[in-house]
């Protein structure tokens, strides 16, 4: 039975403006990179919906193992039990991370994975007694989540607008350059002493308009603030996972986080799960005889079996030698398609890739989320049976891992045809 437009009368969709608001595409099926709507026409979800699917729709290996996983146990409370998806997920999980890391602390989103961590890193100060330290230090352009925690940490912008009041201080830096860099040391090293945790999202700021960075220079300002004991938190929710060429883009810089986050990809793009991994440093913080020394946060559905189990099911195919030839090929693809791009005369500007995400500006009007022309270009991709999203005017590609040459072949010659009738 077809979804109506009274259908829709009760749903209140994300990031859409309401007035006027264009019905919904009605999607019942999804195979591969392929999205299918009700009159069976097919679109290639060139931004993973967003950046959360990595091996592909309906993929029946991830299927099997939930519905298996769904006849034994679906959910428990994790406070005083505990069952093997969550266990074999953390052993799973410790080895391959970029750090030393001893625990998980587990969660349901990326939002709530970044909430977490600030909790987890504010409290730690609190428990040794030095109540002081609790500002938190964050890049210009940032976005950690909508949640309130996640929300103060993100840049001021169209996101937050309207919570400003209600959002706690932080002390916002640029992301680092060679004209900027010594200044942003002396920028932290001057906020050490009050300074909790340092949040960053290591390379690529997602939301914020897929804006890259140096992995040198970031790895200059983690050296700073190890030097000071502040607390690292690499915000991996979109970076995890293969998307940045590595399996985590901390990988790049030698100095680690103590605190790291995780959704989106984490189960394959299947079920809502979230962690956040932290160091033995800060979880001995909170091993004491003292229970007001609790780490007092849990969720309804925290460590949920399904969601674990798919994530399980999930590395299963991340680790495969095809996937990660798949990831390989789609950086060195990414790499030609921006050379093409920068030696066209189209209307696009700064144009950057790293492994699988490929993004640039269209030269109208300014760079921000509220540009028109993103609409423009989804509908028109959309016509061509792509499926891309623009953040304003910055578009990005984003593809599952499973994408085949024809595929991508269409989704860049989609956006140049697209291009040229802007241009």
């Amino acid at each position: 039975m077809s979804i109506t437009s009274k259908d829709q009368q009760y749903i209140w969709h994300p990031f859409t403006r309401q007035k006027d608001m264009a019905a919904p595409l009605a999607i019942v099926k999804g195979k591969g990179t392929l999205l299918f709507d009700e009159k069976g026409n097919s679109y290639i979800d060139a931004i993973s919906s967003w950046w959360v699917n990595l091996h592909g729709h309906g993929h029946p290996y991830i299927a099997e193992k939930i519905y298996h996983q769904a006849l034994e146990l679906e959910q428990v409370i994790f406070a005083g039990f505990t069952h093997r998806p969550a266990v074999e997920l953390a052993e799973r999980l410790l080895p391959i991370l970029p750090g030393s890391f001893a625990r998980i602390f587990y969660s349901d989103n990326g939002s709530t994975s970044t909430e977490v961590a600030l909790k987890m890193s504010i409290q730690y100060w609190w428990n040794r007694g030095e109540k002081h330290r609790n500002k938190i230090i964050a890049f210009k352009n940032s976005y950690h989540g909508d949640t309130f925690g996640a929300m103060s940490v993100s840049d001021r912008s169209v996101f937050t607008l309207a919570f400003h009041e209600y959002l706690f201080d932080v002390v916002f830096l640029d992301t680092p350059t060679e004209a900027n860099i010594s200044s942003l040391k002396n920028i932290m090293l001057a906020h050490a002493p009050d300074t909790a945790a340092f949040i960053y999202e290591p390379l690529v700021q997602g939301a914020g308009g897929m804006n890259m960075y140096d992995p040198y220079l970031l790895n200059e300002l983690l050296s700073t603030a190890q030097l000071t004991n502040i607390i690292c938190i690499a915000d991996e929710v979109m970076t995890g996972f293969g998307r940045t060429g590595k399996l985590f883009a901390s990988e790049y810089m030698p100095n680690k986080p103590d605190i790291i986050c995780l959704s989106k990809g984490l189960t394959g793009g299947t079920m809502a799960l979230g962690v956040t991994a932290c160091s033995h440093r800060i979880y001995q913080a909170y091993v004491d005889d003292d229970a007001l020394k609790t780490f007092f946060h849990g969720h309804s559905f925290t460590a949920n079996p399904l969601a674990c189990t798919a994530a399980l099911a999930s590395l299963d195919l991340l680790e495969k030698e095809d996937c990660q030839s798949q990831i390989a090929w789609l950086g060195t693809s990414n790499l030609q398609m921006a050379d093409t791009l920068k030696k066209s005369s189209l209307p696009v500007k700064d144009i950057r890739c790293l492994g699988t995400i490929l993004a640039f500006e269209i030269n109208e009007g300014k760079k921000e989320y509220l540009n028109q022309i993103g609409s423009i270009v989804t509908s028109k991709a959309m016509e061509q049976g792509v499926y891309i999203r623009p953040l304003g005017n910055t578009v990005y590609l984003m593809p599952p891992y499973c994408m085949t040459p024809d595929e991508l072949a269409k989704t860049y010659q989609c956006i140049i045809h697209i291009l040229h009738e802007i241009g």
